[in-house]
């Protein structure tokens, strides 16, 4: 059966990512990001067995939440250094091992206070994550190519999600909230080694894999394949801004003047501020959206967790076309598709999403909710790959781990207020999902917000392109011509 039916596939999904070394590297990390989202769906999926075993409300089952996005947000910077200096595929490796003990520790938990502090512990695993997997996306795949790999990679956030909900609801249900939580651990044991086993590439983009049947690069002073990027700056007629052009090695930057440097970058700013609203809404869902579908539509455990799952194929929706649309845009002559295509479906993920959590028919209201989703979903493969655009290789891991601090304090703050608005300012006292149904209405506000400051994005990312492209032409060419800038490779 397997030489019958599992070999076409796999041969299949091997020509639609370029070769089987490709198809390892995008699963993998693909399963780095599945379990952050499989460990956060298991609060979702047993808020009401902690709320009544430990007494709790809905602003503490939003605490639970926001305690790993801090943790998170505080190890993010230290973990964007250690991206830019460190070998990546053991510094998620050990990260991936600390954060399975921290899931046992949670099932073990005897109180709010002990689960509390084990959720901080889980932590560790945002934190290196997001520097990382950006960073080893970076050089293991050519510009013109991430949008589209990426979108394969960030799918495992769905599928983590979409997995955490359908199999934590049905252990939960057969054996215990705690069962539900410690499962997760065993992935991440076998994840973790696969991850020793994975070769590190080379810095800077020269040690990316090569299509199968292509031949990957073989000068290894030059500058990295940066097609997709030098076309856009060619179609915008771009120059670079010449006071932000790096002059000196980016990975030897002090910490300090590395994040003052990427902060100064216009697109930057707007980015990972779009993305972090983005990520607000989407956080405050995942905490309380299973509790939300189960007594506002009035449906069972197990049919919501079904209904989680067609949500979840128009996420794939989005994320494949958002990873295709903005190469379509820039074939025929827009510059800026990594980020119109973000802005056009973050601006329309609010109208859509609206009629669906107003309506109390389970019917009406999933169709509405699963595009809602998938433009929601759409916005992240273009802008991840469009962050890598305008950086200099050498940051990618500390440009990140911004974004990801930034990432955090919206997941960190988002189940809380979610949370308050629902217990404490919409009293939901005579129906169980009156506060959220207002909670999730007023926060669609910062999707709109997101939309527009994506829109502002398109004025200032080609001259960012173009500004990273001669930070890494100028680093390459000191390095072939023996300047001061020395090149180390990690690993």
């Amino acid at each position: 059966m397997r030489t019958l039916k599992g070999e076409p596939f796999r041969r299949r999904a091997e020509r639609a990512v370029g070769g089987r070394a490709r198809l390892r590297v995008i699963t993998l990390l693909a399963m780095v990001i599945a379990l952050d989202g499989a460990d956060k769906a298991t609060i979702s999926v047993n808020a009401d067995s902690l709320e009544q075993v430990f007494g709790l409300n809905h602003t503490h089952i939003g605490l639970l939440v926001s305690a790993t996005s801090l943790a998170g947000a505080l190890a993010t910077l230290p973990a964007g250094v250690l991206t830019d200096r460190t070998t990546r595929t053991r510094l998620l490796a050990g990260s991936i091992v600390l954060w399975s003990v921290a899931m046992v520790g949670s099932a073990v938990a005897g109180s709010f206070e002990t689960l509390l502090a084990a959720r901080v512990g889980l932590g560790v695993v945002a934190a290196t994550a997001g520097p990382a997997v950006a960073s080893l996306v970076g050089d293991y795949f050519p510009s013109g190519e991430r949008a589209h790999l990426y979108g394969y990679i960030l799918a495992g956030e769905l599928f983590g999600t979409g997995f955490g909900y359908v199999v934590s609801t049905n252990i939960a249900a057969l054996l215990s909230w705690r069962v539900s939580f410690a499962w997760l651990a065993l992935p991440g044991a076998l994840l973790a080694w696969l991850l020793v086993r994975l070769p590190e590439p080379r810095r800077g983009g020269r040690g990316q894999l090569a299509r199968e049947g292509q031949r990957p690069p073989t000068a290894p002073d030059a500058a990295p394949a940066t097609g997709s990027a030098r076309a856009v700056v060619r179609t915008a007629r771009s120059e670079p801004r010449p006071e932000q052009v790096l002059r000196e090695d980016p990975r030897t930057m002090p910490a300090h003047r590395a994040f003052a440097y990427i902060l100064r970058i216009r697109t930057v700013l707007l980015m990972i501020t779009a993305s972090a609203l983005a990520y607000f809404f989407f956080a405050g869902v995942r905490s309380f959206g299973l509790l939300f579908v189960t007594h506002h539509y009035g449906v069972g455990r197990s049919t919501a967790s079904g209904l989680v799952v067609v949500i979840g194929a128009g996420i794939l929706a989005g994320l494949v076309a958002g990873a295709r649309l903005p190469d379509v845009a820039l074939r025929h002559g827009h510059a800026g598709g990594r980020v119109l295509v973000p802005a056009v479906a973050l601006l329309a993920a609010a109208p859509v999403f609206a009629p669906g959590i107003l309506t109390s028919s389970a019917l009406l209201a999933v169709p509405l909710l699963a595009v809602g989703a998938g433009l929601l979903a759409a916005a992240n493969p273009p802008l991840d790959a469009a962050r890598l655009d305008i950086v200099p290789p050498g940051l990618w891991g500390r440009s990140e781990a911004a974004r990801t601090l930034t990432r955090s304090a919206a997941e960190t703050t988002a189940p809380l207020l979610f949370g308050f608005l629902s217990s404490d300012v919409f009293d939901d006292s005579g129906s169980r999902t009156e506060g959220l149904q207002m909670a999730f209405l007023v926060c669609l506000v910062p999707l709109l917000a997101a939309g527009l400051l994506s829109l502002v994005a398109l004025r200032t990312y080609p001259r960012d392109v173009a500004t990273a492209l001669a930070s890494a032409d100028a680093e390459a060419a000191e390095k072939k011509t023996g300047g001061r800038v020395q090149g180390r490779e990690a690993g």
